[in-house]
């Protein structure tokens, strides 16, 4: 029987994914379930999601430290970029929990000895190198307009930035390559992790099937990607001490949002 099982979900898993259409409301609900889901163990889930606030911390710290200041808004702007991969295990709490199993946070763990770890490990490489071009392209556009000294203090370098005709074409330009980033970031990893969780697909199907929930939803994703934007900027304020709670639910939430959005 075990083997059986094996290949029928090899054979699911070799075939595309079939997306479904979705309206707003599916947003809300899938919200709703990712509150259920961080009501259901809390403490738990607030101690997996403390790694995303104090790796934003620490990077905010380095800044400073290493006197990068200029680098301080992509740092924790593009981080965000990183938060689908980061929210893995509250995807398999999610998935547990769904299928009535034990939920205990150990099992958030487990996605690393899933078999299916290289394509996670893959999929998280490609949204850590679109981190790091966002970072690049930021560091490149900052010395080729502004140019200040390394040790520019942070007084000078917010003058610069606000006052300057060159300040506000970095800050233009700069926020339009984050953006570009941020919706090839987001049209990748939508339900990419989700799927290959459930279903063991390759990162290439994951990514097909996640372009292809955003294609066919636009409008509703957009929504989505605006409503996942403001609920972490919430969660900065103050000093990321709200991604505690915020991140947990929305990691939770995307797995209902799969669920809503492949057949």
């Amino acid at each position: 029987m075990a083997n059986l099982d094996g290949t029928v979900h090899d054979i699911v898993s070799l075939s595309q994914p079939r997306v479904r259409t979705i309206t707003t409301r599916d947003l809300s609900e899938a919200l709703q379930r990712g509150w259920e889901d961080f009501k259901a163990q809390p403490s738990h889930l607030a101690f997996i999601a403390l790694i995303y606030p104090i790796a934003g911390i620490m990077l905010a710290q380095l800044t400073v430290s290493y006197n990068i200041f200029p680098l301080l808004f992509p740092l924790l702007s593009g981080f965000a970029l990183l938060g689908p991969f980061a929210a893995i295990g509250l995807y398999e709490i999610s998935r547990r929990r769904e299928k009535g199993m034990d939920t205990s946070w150990v099992h958030a763990f487990a996605v690393l000895r899933s078999r299916s770890i290289g394509q996670i490990a893959l999929l998280g490489a490609m949204l850590t190198g679109i981190f790091l071009a966002w970072l690049f392209s930021a560091w490149f556009l900052y010395r080729g307009l502004l140019g200040l000294p390394a040790d520019v203090s942070t007084p000078d370098f917010l003058r610069a930035v606000f006052t300057t005709a060159d300040g506000w074409i970095m800050m233009v330009i700069g926020n339009a390559i984050g953006l570009l980033l941020a919706i090839l970031a987001f049209s990748i990893s939508v339900v990419s992790f989700p799927l290959i969780i459930d279903r063991h697909v390759d990162a290439p199907t994951a990514i097909r099937t996640s372009i292809a929930a955003v294609e066919a939803n636009p409008r509703v994703m957009m929504y989505w990607g605006l409503m996942v934007t403001g609920l972490l900027v919430l969660g900065c304020l103050p000093m990321l001490v709200g991604l505690i709670v915020i991140m947990p639910v929305l990691g939770h939430a995307t797995w209902h949002l799969y669920r809503k959005l492949v057949g």
